[in-house]
């Protein structure tokens, strides 16, 4: 059985995130510059039940042992794209108390459906990466079908109507979303949605495009302050206190880098090892070339390879 269910994974936003995947690898309705997990293979905004329910239940009863702080409706594509979202979330408030999150492009959100569906998360944190048709189109390279106008509309109405914690997620790409007519043009759009917290964050792994660069730091911060309300910067991870749970299989270890490349020290933390032991399986894997490194800044981050899914 395909599995559908990783980590959990250490996340800045959210602690630790049991993540849930609801659709095929890199099945979503935008292509943005800077995913992280390269470009989108299948572009859509055809909703359906891309993978089994029962299957994710099923898996997901036997993730909850970890104790994650959430379960997050995220992984290697767009969320929204599954079709049984509500029946999703009922049958998992049935099974455990652990607050569900959904980290979403917000793509979908205009339709009447997608919202009715959304209704009993916790949280739902879609993004807002441009302020004007142009930029929306130039950074997010969306499915054909999807406006720039209608993609707001949704996010405003969701707002509206949303009863839970609705965050907003800004990713500025220097020189491309950081100009002054960029800036005050998602400054609008954030006074028009209203958001209870708005996060901004940058490129942090190698993207699809290499012309996604990040924002330093500081000029990051400054960006955000202007904002109104006050945009918060994303924190680093800390420093993992726990009691390692032992050994740990490859096909965990693919499981988490197929939805989210990562570090050694991300590993350590998502799966709970010791580090000399994902240090053994990164080398193994790596020596099967079943995943590469690419480079992450000052660590290298592991992803899988190319060949493993066939571009």
């Amino acid at each position: 059985m395909k599995s559908h269910v990783f980590g959990p994974v250490p996340s800045r936003r959210l602690g630790q995130s049991l993540g849930v995947d609801l659709v095929p690898f890199k099945t979503c309705s935008f292509d943005c510059l800077y995913c992280q997990l390269g470009c989108t293979t299948c572009k859509t905004v055809e909703r359906k039940e891309w993978v089994p329910l029962e299957d994710v239940i099923s898996q997901l009863k036997g993730k909850l042992s970890c104790e994650p702080d959430y379960i997050t409706l995220s992984g290697s594509g767009e969320p929204t794209l599954f079709s049984r979202l509500d029946e999703l979330i009922e049958r998992i408030k049935e099974i455990t108390d652990v607050p569900v999150a959904v980290l979403t492009n917000g793509s979908l959100l205009w339709q009447e459906e997608v919202q009715r569906q959304l209704a009993e998360a916790d949280l739902v944190m879609p993004s807002l990466d441009a302020g004007d048709p142009a930029t929306f189109q130039l950074v997010n390279r969306p499915h054909e079908s999807l406006q720039f106008e209608k993609v707001l509309a949704g996010l405003i109405s969701f707002r509206r109507r949303f009863r839970g914690r609705y965050w907003l997620e800004i990713l500025l790409i220097d020189g491309v979303t950081t100009t002054k007519a960029a800036l005050a043009a998602l400054a609008e759009c954030v006074a028009r949605i209203g958001p209870d917290r708005l996060l901004f964050g940058t490129v942090t792994r190698p993207p699809a495009e290499a012309c996604a660069v990040a924002v330093p730091s500081v000029r990051l911060a400054e960006l955000a302050a202007g904002f109104s309300p006050p945009g918060e910067i994303l924190p680093d991870l800390p420093e993992p206190h726990f009691v390692p749970r032992g050994e740990t299989s490859r096909e965990d270890i693919l499981a988490l880098l197929a939805r989210r490349p990562c570090t050694v020290e991300d590993i350590v933390v998502g799966l709970r090892i010791h580090k000399v032991e994902a240090i053994k399986r990164i080398e193994s894997l790596t020596s099967d070339g079943l995943i590469e490194a690419v480079s992450g800044g000052e660590r290298p981050v592991y992803r899988p390879s190319a060949a493993r899914f066939g571009h």
